[in-house]
């Protein structure tokens, strides 16, 4: 059996044990692809390697599944897999597994209020002022405080709503959701209020972002929703780029609308020293880190091994996200 590690730099870096795990079960090899690599391509190079442990990049779309007809199992290092096309992926009996969204929960909501706290204390700025020799000036770094603001959530599903309860419960915010997925009695449960994205958008001191990335929301904060939002206003994102029009987000920063923004992510990850938010002071990225934390990393890696050990014995992982196609299943097959 072959396994291609796909553009991870965390699967196995920190826990060397979960990649000598797969190598009894096999030849393993770590690759790296650009991004925007085609699905052709992607196609050859991975040929025969019929299991995928793959991150955020590159996209396995319908051009990949249909020149790489051979593979089984492709197993997401991450909650999201709006990278995997999964209807050609089920045409071509391809499992698709992904982490379970609780594993990630605690790390990413906690990241997420880090960088909102970051962002909101001007905390990187001040900590570069003192490497620098800069200690009186600290009063160029007075901030704001959470307690008491208005905070947006769009998204509050599993990490979004682990947001809002840090916010409400542990800081006495007015937390407001946006999710017409998530009944209104559970946000309210949750101490959230439920609201439509133009309120959100007109009331939030700080708009947070934990929202799935669909083609129906791809670049959701639209010049238009810039310009729907309070005078001032924070930003943070620890979801997906592409939910943020960048273009409406430069110019809202350069008309100050955008007070500042903590960026997790960012549209074409990964980005080079010259990408036009850098450019703004009051503009905070890190290199999507949100769910980087060694008990996370430890966890995720223990559930992409447990797929390939599953699927190699015949049975059927947690987390398929396209069960429908489990009783066609290219792994199974073998066994009949």
């Amino acid at each position: 059996m072959r396994i291609a590690i796909v553009n991870s730099s965390s699967f196995g870096r920190l826990f060397p044990e979960h990649v000598d795990r797969l190598a009894r079960l096999g030849e393993v090899r770590r690759v790296e692809f650009p991004a925007s690599i085609g699905g052709p391509d992607l196609a050859r190079a991975l040929e025969g390697f019929p299991i995928l442990i793959v991150s955020v990049t590159p996209r396995l779309g319908p051009e990949f599944f249909a020149t790489k007809d051979e593979t089984w199992l492709v197993a997401r290092h991450g909650i999201g897999v709006d990278n995997v096309h999964l209807p050609s992926a089920t045409a071509h009996g391809v499992l698709v597994t992904r982490v379970t969204p609780q594993m990630e929960r605690d790390a990413v909501a906690e990241a997420t209020v880090a960088l909102m706290l970051a962002l909101m204390r001007h905390i990187p700025q001040a900590g570069a002022a003192v490497r620098e020799g800069r200690w009186p000036d600290r009063a160029a770094f007075v901030g704001r405080e959470l307690r008491g603001k208005t905070v947006g959530l769009v998204g509050f599903g599993n990490i979004g709503s682990r947001v809002g309860e840090i916010l409400a419960r542990g800081f006495g915010v007015r937390v407001l959701a946006c999710d017409p997925s998530v009944l209104p009695e559970t946000v309210r449960a949750a101490g959230a209020e439920p609201v439509d994205l133009d309120t959100l958008l007109r009331e939030s001191d700080v708009i947070s972002l934990h929202a799935a990335l669909t083609e129906e929301n791809y670049h959701l904060l639209s010049p238009d929703a810039f310009a729907r939002m309070k005078p001032g206003v924070f930003l943070v994102n620890t979801a997906r780029g592409e939910l943020i029009d960048e273009a409406a987000l430069v110019a809202a920063l350069e008309s100050g609308r955008v007070a500042g923004a903590a960026l997790d992510v960012v549209e074409g990850e990964p980005i080079g020293a010259d990408h036009p938010l850098l450019r703004f002071p009051n503009v905070l990225v890190v290199p999507h880190i949100a769910a980087y934390t060694q008990e996370t990393l430890r966890r995720m890696g223990e559930k992409m091994v447990a797929d390939v050990e599953r699927v190699l014995r015949g049975e059927v992982p947690d987390e398929v996200v396209n069960p429908e196609v489990i009783p066609h299943a290219r792994a199974f097959r073998r066994k009949r």
